[in-house]
Order: C-alpha cells, then sequence, then structure tokens
C-alpha cells in the first residue's frame, strides 16, 4: 500500500510563474499614518529579511483584500515591484479587520534566489471518495495536516503537494515518510514522521459489519 501511496504523491512545481505585486514607498507609520492610509483604500506593510534594512511599504487595499482569497498568493514567490523596480517576496503575515472586508497590515519577506527559504506549502488531498477505505470500508478519512513545512531554494518551491488517496484502505493512515517530495525541496518535521491522513471507521458501520459476520 505504501509504495502505491508514495507513486500517487503529486507535486506541482511553481518555477517559472511569479504573481507581480505594485507597492509604494511610504515614509510616515504610526497609528495615525496607517489610518490614514486605510481611509484612502491602500493598506501599510513592510518588507524586511536580506541584506537591506526593512522597508516601509502601501499596497492597494481591494487589490490585496482579492489577491490573499488566491491560494497560490500564500505559498508562492512574488515579484514586488516598487518604483519600477522589482524585488521578490514571500508573504510572511497579514492582518484582517474584524468584520470589514479591509487588509489591516501586510508582512513580506526578501527572498534570495541562491538562499534556501522555510515556508509552508498547502497539501491537496485527492480521490478520497474512490478510495478502498471509502467505497469498500465506509470509512472517514480525516485530514490532520493541511499543509507542509518545508525548505528549498525559491526556485524550488511547490505551488501545493497534491496527496492521492486513491490506495487508501480502511484504518490505514499516511505520514510525511509516506511522500516523495520534488528534488531540493525537504519536509521539516523535527524529527517527527507527521500524520497527514487518517482513517476510521463509524460506530454504526463497524457494529453492522460485526453482526454480519
Amino acid at each position: 500500500l505504501r509504495a502505491g501511496i508514495r507513486a500517487g504523491i503529486r507535486t506541482r512545481l511553481f518555477l517559472e510563474f511569479h504573481m507581480k505585486v505594485v507597492a509604494f514607498n511610504r515614509t510616515q507609520q504610526g497609528t495615525g499614518a496607517s489610518r490614514r492610509l486605510r481611509n484612502a483604500g491602500q493598506t501599510p506593510g513592510i518588507i524586511y529579511g536580506g541584506a537591506e534594512a526593512p522597508q516601509l511599504i502601501a499596497l492597494d487595499g481591494n487589490a490585496l483584500f482579492h489577491a490573499l482569497k488566491k491560494e497560490a498568493f500564500h505559498g508562492s514567490v512574488l515579484d514586488m515591484e516598487i518604483e519600477g523596480k522589482t524585488q521578490q517576496v514571500l508573504l510572511r503575515d497579514f492582518q484582517m479587520h474584524a468584520y470589514k472586508q479591509l487588509v489591516l497590515h501586510a508582512d513580506f519577506q526578501r527572498v534570495d534566489a541562491s538562499q534556501p527559504i522555510h515556508t509552508k506549502v498547502t497539501l491537496h488531498f485527492v480521490n478520497a471518495e474512490t478510495s478502498p477505505a471509502v467505497k469498500l470500508g465506509g470509512a472517514i478519512i480525516s485530514h490532520v495536516l493541511n499543509e507542509l513545512e518545508v525548505a528549498c531554494l525559491p526556485g524550488k518551491l511547490p505551488e501545493f503537494i497534491e496527496v492521492d488517496l486513491g490506495n487508501l484502505e480502511a484504518g490505514q493512515s499516511i505520514h510525511v515518510n509516506d511522500l516523495t517530495l520534488p528534488e531540493g525541496v525537504t519536509a521539516l518535521t523535527h524529527g517527527q514522521n507527521l500524520t497527514l491522513v487518517t482513517t476510521s471507521i463509524p460506530r454504526g458501520v463497524a457494529s453492522a459489519e460485526a453482526a454480519a459476520e
């Protein structure tokens, strides 16, 4: 089974396509300055990391709000353009308003193409409905993790990791060690073989099977 699961794990690489973000320099900081930016439809942010000093920026609030709805925006290398100059960054954090469709702040980290990065990649689980666990065993599949922390060079960063559950049987699980990650990508699990997926048979199904036996 493990070999079948391992063969079914596929990874989509994010090598050539970078999402572009346009930002603007800002010089004023503080609560009052940030409030004025938001009232003008902009979101305050910061870029940090690398050899350069942290840089205060402002982004179009509406464009950022819609970009955050895209999964790739959270786990991909972004091309950020500021006054005609482009640099590569990763989204590291953002804060949303409690009830308004408003991004309060966004943090980005500079990316050096020659230096490894540590980031989380989303897991995509597919073919659960056709797995023996569900079709034959009546099991319930539970996702223990929905993302996996990895280390790799920016050019090797996967957009997501697809986990094929087509061969999963009732009572079995999938762990990090079952994954075949792409070349240059390492899972950061601190020595633990983390569980990604578990299966369990509902009590009613188990009781019915026992009675039939």
